[in-house]
C-alpha cells in the first residue's frame, strides 16, 4: 500500500475514533496528550509534503503560487504561510526537524525557532556558520522545553540578535527600519484593524504623539474622563490624521481625503471607497466639516453632483471660531485639533456662519451626532451644550468649556 493508501487508513481510523463522555480525568489527560502529539506529527508531515509540492512545481503547473494552492486546498492563509516557512527552513535546521519528526514540538514553535534563527542571521554583520546556527537552535529549543510560548521564543531570538549585532557590528532590531511594518485590513464588521511593528525612532515619535494627544480630559460636569485608554489612543490617532489633513494649518479647511458616494434615491446606501457602507448618521457627521467630498451618484454610480466647499468653514470663519471658542466646547481639547460643527446641519439648510458653528474635537463631535448631546446658540452668541437625559435627566444647559466659570444659576436665555 502506498503513502496515499496509508493516509486514507489513518484518516478513517481517526474519523472513527470515539472519545466518550464517561472518561475519567486521567483518561482525558492522556487522550489530550496523545492528540497533541498526533497534531504535531501531522503538521510535521504536512510541512514535508509542502516541500515536495514546491520541489515538484505542482502549484506552478496550476498557474498559482504555492501559498495560493494551499489556501485553495482548505488551509487558512496563516497556516499555509507557516508550513511554507517550515518546509524552507528544515534543510538548514536538522536538529529542529528531528524534534518535529518525534512529535515533540508544535508547528507554531517550530516556526518560531526557524524565524528566530533567521532573525539572528539578519542582525549579524557576518554570515552565521553551521556551528553558530546549531547553538542558536539549541538555545531556542531549550527555551521551548522550559515552557516558552512562540512569542517568548521570538523575544529570546531578538535578544540573541542584539547580541550578534553588538559582537559583529550589525544593526540591532530596535534600530532597523527595514523591519518596520504596518498592516491594515477590514474585518467582518466593517472595522479597520491596524497592526504596526516599528523601530525605536518611529516608535518613540508615535508614543510621544499618543502621550500628548491621548491625555485624559474631564467630562463637562468635571468628572474624570470616561473613555478607556484604548479609546483615548484611537481618538488620538484620528487627531493625528486630522492634523495631517490640514497640513499643519489648523485655520484652513481640510484637504479632501475621503470620497463619500451617496445614491440619489437611497441615501441610506452611502459608502466609502475602502470601508464600504455607512449609516445616514455617519454621513451627516462626515458632511459637517471633515475631510470628505460627497458625490451624489445615479443608479450606474455616475456622479450627478459634488458637494461644494461652502459647507466647510473657510479660513476666516475658522479663525473666528478659534477666537470665540478657544478649544473644543465640550472637553477643552486645543482648537488646532477641532472640527467645525454646524448647529443646524448643512444638509438641513443650515448656513456656514459664525452663529451656526462651534468647535468640537472628533470624539465630542461624534457625541453630538450619535450619543444624544446637542448644541444650541445662546442669546449671548456663545454655544451651549445640552446633555442627554442619560447624563442629566434635567438636560440643564452647560456653557462652552472656555466659559465654565459662568454662574450656572444665571444662565442666559437660549435661542
Amino acid at each position: 500500500m502506498g503513502a496515499s493508501g496509508d493516509l486514507t487508513t489513518i484518516t478513517d481510523s481517526v474519523r472513527d475514533l470515539h472519545l466518550g463522555d464517561d472518561m475519567s480525568g486521567r483518561a482525558a489527560f492522556d487522550a489530550m496528550t496523545a492528540l497533541v502529539t498526533l497534531r504535531n506529527l501531522i503538521d510535521h508531515h504536512a510541512a514535508t509534503v509542502v516541500g515536495h509540492l514546491d520541489r515538484l512545481g505542482v502549484a506552478r503547473d496550476h498557474g498559482r503560487k504555492l501559498s495560493e494552492l494551499l489556501i485553495v486546498m482548505g488551509l487558512a492563509p496563516a497556516v499555509a504561510s507557516r508550513l511554507i516557512r517550515i518546509a524552507t527552513a528544515r534543510a538548514q535546521l536538522p536538529t529542529l526537524a528531528a524534534h518535529a519528526a518525534d512529535g515533540a514540538i508544535s508547528a507554531e514553535h517550530v516556526d518560531a525557532v526557524g524565524k528566530g534563527v533567521d532573525h539572528v542571521g539578519k542582525r549579524s554583520a557576518e554570515p552565521i556558520d553551521d556551528v553558530a546556527r546549531l547553538n542558536i537552535v539549541t538555545e531556542l529549543l531549550a527555551h521551548f522545553f522550559s515552557g516558552a510560548t512562540p512569542a517568548d521564543i521570538g523575544k529570546r531570538a531578538r535578544r540573541l540578535g542584539n547580541q550578534a549585532a553588538a559582537d559583529t557590528g550589525g544593526l540591532p532590531a530596535s534600530e532597523d527600519r527595514n523591519l518596520n511594518t504596518l498592516v491594515h485590513d477590514v474585518d467582518g464588521d466593517g472595522r479597520l484593524q491596524v497592526r504596526a511593528d516599528l523601530n525605536t525612532e518611529v516608535g518613540e515619535k508615535f508614543s510621544a504623539a499618543m502621550e500628548e494627544l491621548a491625555a485624559p480630559r474631564p467630562e463637562p460636569d468635571g468628572s474624570p474622563d470616561a473613555r478607556s485608554t484604548e479609546r483615548r489612543h484611537a481618538d488620538a490617532l484620528e487627531a493625528l490624521l486630522d492634523i495631517a489633513a490640514r497640513s499643519g494649518d489648523a485655520a484652513s479647511a481640510p484637504r479632501h481625503q475621503l470620497l463619500v458616494s451617496v445614491p440619489a434615491d437611497t441615501p441610506d446606501l452611502a459608502e466609502l471607497p475602502f470601508l464600504g457602507s455607512i449609516t445616514e448618521a455617519m454621513l451627516r457627521t462626515l458632511t459637517c466639516d471633515t475631510t470628505a467630498t460627497v458625490a451624489i451618484v445615479d443608479g450606474e454610480a455616475v456622479p450627478m453632483e459634488m458637494s461644494k466647499d461652502k459647507r466647510l468653514f473657510p479660513a476666516h470663519l475658522r479663525k473666528a471660531l478659534h477666537k470665540r471658542d478657544e478649544c473644543c466646547i465640550k472637553c477643552g481639547v486645543a482648537a488646532t485639533r477641532c472640527q467645525g460643527h454646524h448647529l443646524v446641519h448643512w444638509a438641513d439648510g443650515g448656513i456656514t456662519v459664525l452663529d451656526n458653528g462651534c468647535l468640537l474635537c472628533p470624539s465630542c463631535h461624534a457625541d453630538i451626532h450619535h450619543n444624544g448631546w446637542e448644541v444650541i446658540m445662546g442669546h449671548d452668541r456663545h454655544p451651549w451644550l445640552i446633555p442627554p437625559a442619560a447624563v442629566d435627566p434635567t438636560r440643564r444647559p452647560i456653557p462652552a468649556y472656555n466659559r465654565r466659570t459662568l454662574n450656572l444659576d444665571n444662565l442666559p436665555a437660549a435661542a
